[in-house]
């Protein structure tokens, strides 16, 4: 799964670009999560790590150029698509290794192609996965597909963005596999993505799909180190 940011202080432009780019990637049948965002200040705190950030280049605050330095001085594997109604900046965007530069208003068939590029140059990045078996077949389970794990038993439901797969493992195995890989046992029958929540409380944490995942009371400040801990390596917080 891809995650894409669009950052635009313009808040109906912002709102266009990000509706474009989820019909676009929805005919492409790529699945995504797609992130609107302000201001530059606003996506550089955001905890969230994205493969492909849209990028306006005139901003109040930090503008486009400035913001995508600060991003590139913490993870310069990342793709940076500026988008602009003049040219003056083109080859600002060299310094910073920009992959496309668009130019306002953003025609639809330009940005089909542009995705089309980006989507492809992400997707061929290494991704982590686990390997587990059901009826004596292995399966990749790509890490950032996984919201989180629900246990029942010898059970194992692995809750994805559309679908579930299920299959049979102790619980011991698969926290082993997960340990260090940004997943959480915050009650004993769910394990979460970190990477997914999107809000808390002293009950459950609410994923960045709408769903809501149970925490149990004695593991609630265990909860809170991790998640704090996640967004500080993830450049949420200072």
């Amino acid at each position: 799964m891809l995650w894409i940011a669009v950052c635009d202080d313009e808040v109906i432009e912002c709102c266009r670009m990000a509706q474009k780019i989820k019909e676009i990637m929805q005919e492409m049948k790529m699945p995504c999560v797609v992130r609107q965002f302000y201001s530059g200040r606003e996506l550089i705190a955001s905890p969230d790590s994205f493969d492909i950030i849209f990028l306006d280049i005139i901003m109040r605050g930090p503008d486009g150029m400035e913001t995508a330095r600060l991003f590139r001085e913490k993870a310069f594997d990342k793709i940076l698509i500026f988008m602009s109604s003049s040219r003056e900046y083109v080859f600002d965007a060299y310094d910073v290794e920009a992959f496309q530069y668009l130019l306002k208003p953003v025609q639809e068939k330009k940005l089909k192609k542009v995705l089309q590029k980006a989507a492809g140059k992400a997707e061929k990045r290494p991704q982590e996965y686990i390997i587990v078996s059901r009826e004596r077949q292995k399966r990749k389970l790509f890490l950032d597909d996984i919201f989180y794990v629900e246990i029942r038993g010898r059970v194992i439901d692995v809750h994805g963005a559309d679908s579930i797969f299920t299959y049979y493992e102790q619980i011991g195995t698969l926290e082993n596999m997960l340990r260090g890989k940004g997943f959480f046992r915050c009650h004993k029958s769910y394990l979460v993505n970190l990477r997914h929540v999107d809000g808390y409380s002293r009950q459950e944490a609410i994923l960045d799909n709408g769903e809501k995942v149970m925490i149990a009371k004695r593991r609630y400040e265990e909860f809170c180190r991790e998640i704090l801990g996640h967004m500080r390596d993830n450049g949420g917080i200072g």
